[in-house]
């Protein structure tokens, strides 16, 4: 089944009298067992739920993959990713990566003596002279806000050939453009907030994974931390996903026009967007998913004052995340990668005239014309 019908069809198919066209939502905490010593697949909530489990089917389908779980947000999905690591182990994790993946790195791992090295190019790394205490590698690709590129196939023979776990972080992709486990990493992580959901109106997160063994530890700290996804919200992820291929091929679309018009404007000092060809890791991005994303980051000329931009700008909300079928602009170095030291904020080039924008799928010639006046406003 292609991935447009699957998006729609896909998840558990139960035999029941009933038969709607969406799956059902149960609301239940609990669930009745025909006989004591006779249990049945669902218990209780926390464990497992069937519209919970109706979006994990779906999301490893989508992924090609053996299993999903389904958390409460993205960060619960990457803490849970997290909780595979013991003490004394290392991780390299690129540069730029999600604020909240970041402020976990820097508070929880010193708490749980969890040591990191950050790694500014993957693809150059010397995996030979990597620390023998290295477990784990994190990867975001492309990376949140400068848009880096990691070759996941070459980075996850290498780590593989030191029995280290590659995991990536694929929000800005989504199985719909990049699969990771098929390029040779262990596990795969959503904030499924952002595009599987699509609307903006829930928070959620995903991993996919195709090891039993792996799977096994993450369903076993999924059920003891609890940080599960509820039912009405498997519910509304679901039924978000069934959009999702439409809605990224518009989202494509626009991007793209975004990016050239930034470029042709005169008001970029750099556009940061892996469609464009003039970007650093366009030829992987083009070997390794098929297309670009949606967001990209663009630093303004000196000649433009950031703030007047955002606060002139009408279809392009100021807020952050991303993903959904609005526009929106922020300002990573204060609203979402502020918990970066500012030492490590110009050491890796999120800087005060850089802006972040997640385009959405609103009529391209209104976002254009916003653009400009917004532009023509700000220009000192």
């Amino acid at each position: 089944m292609k991935y447009e019908s699957l998006a729609i069809h896909g998840g558990r198919k139960d035999k029941t009298d009933i038969k709607g066209v969406n799956y059902p939502v149960y609301l239940s905490s609990t669930f009745i067992q025909e006989k004591l010593g006779d249990f049945g697949e669902f218990m209780y909530s926390r464990s497992n739920n069937p519209t919970r489990n109706n979006v994990e089917v779906l999301a490893a389908q989508l992924e090609g993959a053996k299993y999903g779980l389904a958390m409460a947000s993205g960060m619960a999905a990457t803490a849970l990713v997290f909780s595979l690591l013991k003490p004394g182990e290392k991780v390299l994790i690129n540069s730029n990566v999600y604020g909240g993946t970041w402020s976990y790195v820097l508070k929880v791992f010193e708490e749980r003596n969890i040591d990191y090295e950050i790694v500014t190019n993957f693809n150059t790394y010397d995996f030979d002279k990597a620390d023998e205490k290295v477990s784990t590698i994190f990867i975001e690709t492309p990376s949140n806000p400068l848009l880096d590129v990691t070759d996941i196939q070459v980075v996850s023979s290498k780590a593989k050939a030191k029995g280290m776990r590659v995991i990536v972080d694929n929000t800005f992709m989504t199985s719909y453009l990049q699969k990771p486990l098929e390029l040779g990493a262990d596990i795969v992580v959503y904030s499924a907030t952002k595009y599987y959901a699509g609307h903006s109106d829930i928070i959620a997160g995903l991993v996919v994974v195709n090891d039993d063994a792996i799977y096994n530890e993450l369903k076993f700290h999924q059920k003891v931390l609890g940080a599960i996804l509820s039912p009405f919200d498997s519910f509304l992820l679901t039924r978000g996903i069934k959009t999702l291929p439409i809605r990224m091929d518009r989202h494509l679309e626009n991007t793209m026009k975004v990016a050239q018009y930034f470029v042709n404007s005169g008001a970029a000092e750099k556009v940061y967007y892996t469609g464009l060809e003039t970007h650093e890791g366009y030829q992987i991005q083009k070997k390794q998913a098929k297309g670009d994303g949606a967001v990209l980051s663009v630093a303004l000329k000196k000649e433009y004052d950031c703030t007047i931009f955002c606060n002139e700008l009408e279809f392009f909300d100021l807020a952050v995340s991303l993903g959904g079928v609005e526009s929106l602009v922020c300002h990573p170095a204060s609203m979402t990668h502020e918990s970066y030291s500012k030492e490590l904020q110009d050491q890796i080039g999120i800087t005060e005239n850089l802006l972040r924008f997640s385009v959405g799928i609103e009529n391209i010639d209104d976002l254009l014309m916003d653009i400009q006046q917004a532009l023509d406003k700000s220009r000192k």
